[in-house]
């Protein structure tokens, strides 16, 4: 009797968030990135004053459901090895921590959120403008109709 019960070898996969908390000069924002096994979202909050502990916990708790990530990118795993010392592992981990900045593959998929914002943006206002000039010139058309007429 196998022991798999026909599962194969599934292995389930990782979820890893980082919530990161920063001054950008104006207001205090925050980077979630979630990465699922090979994709990475990312979502921007702005907090606006500074958050105490207990606000982020409770905005954590409350509206961690309701944000918004942008369209996953490929998380490609980097190409270092992992150090074998613990030690060596335990001040790295320190040294992230102190440096509290969202990663650059972050900043990479905001930026990309963003420029496909700014096109479908600038796609929707082509549009519009292009029919309200249509609208502008059939009631101009309509004006010269009615005074050709004599109405």
């Amino acid at each position: 009797m196998r022991k798999d019960a026909g599962f194969g070898s599934y292995a389930p996969n990782s979820i890893s968030t980082t919530l990161t908390v920063y001054f950008d000069g104006h207001f205090w924002v925050g980077i979630a990135e979630c990465i699922d096994s090979e994709r990475l979202e990312v979502c921007r909050i702005v907090f606006g004053a500074e958050p105490s502990n207990e606000d982020i916990y409770q905005f954590v708790l409350r509206q961690w459901g309701q944000l918004h990530f942008c369209a996953p990118i490929d998380a490609a795993p980097s190409n270092e090895k992992r150090p074998a010392n613990p030690k060596r592992r335990q001040r790295e981990a320190a040294k992230e921590a102190a440096r509290a900045r969202p990663s650059t593959r972050a900043q990479q998929a905001l930026a990309l959120e963003r420029d496909a914002r700014k096109l479908e943006r600038r796609s929707l206002s082509t549009a519009m403008a292009k029919e309200l000039a249509r609208t502008r010139y059939e009631q101009k058309r309509e004006k010269r109709r009615k005074k050709h007429r004599g109405h």
